[in-house]
């Protein structure tokens, strides 16, 4: 199966990144994924190798605020959620994995919307 130039220079970037960031107990690393249709976040600690958190346009808080899950006022949607649950649970400062891609657009949208909320890069 051929696999497309775009993927395989994402994996290299998000492989140069990742040897850098490591998600602790105290710190955890929030990830983003994002495709077509949709994006999606996780709240990991790398310590413990545990998902701590998770929120995506596919959630039920989100999903029916929207008509499309893959634009930006879904992503800033996203990242208001993802900075509600991460309070709930008492975590107060993560570090950010943009997971290979781009830092604009959904990404960038995201990551604004979460700090907005109160959560720490």
């Amino acid at each position: 199966m051929a696999t497309s130039q775009r993927l395989l220079s994402r994996h290299r970037r998000r492989a140069r990144v990742r040897r850098t960031l490591k998600g602790t107990d105290a710190r955890p690393r929030l990830c983003v994924f994002r495709s077509g249709k949709h994006i999606y976040v996780q709240v990991i600690s790398d310590q413990t190798g545990r998902t701590l958190a998770t929120a995506s346009t596919l959630s039920s808080a989100v999903k029916g605020e929207g008509k499309n899950g893959g634009n930006r006022e879904a992503a800033k949607q996203v990242g208001a959620l993802i900075a509600r649950t991460c309070q709930d649970l008492g975590i107060r400062a993560v570090v950010f994995d943009r997971n290979g891609f781009l830092y604009h657009g959904r990404v960038q949208a995201l990551a604004d919307a979460a700090r907005e909320a109160g959560l720490q890069f």
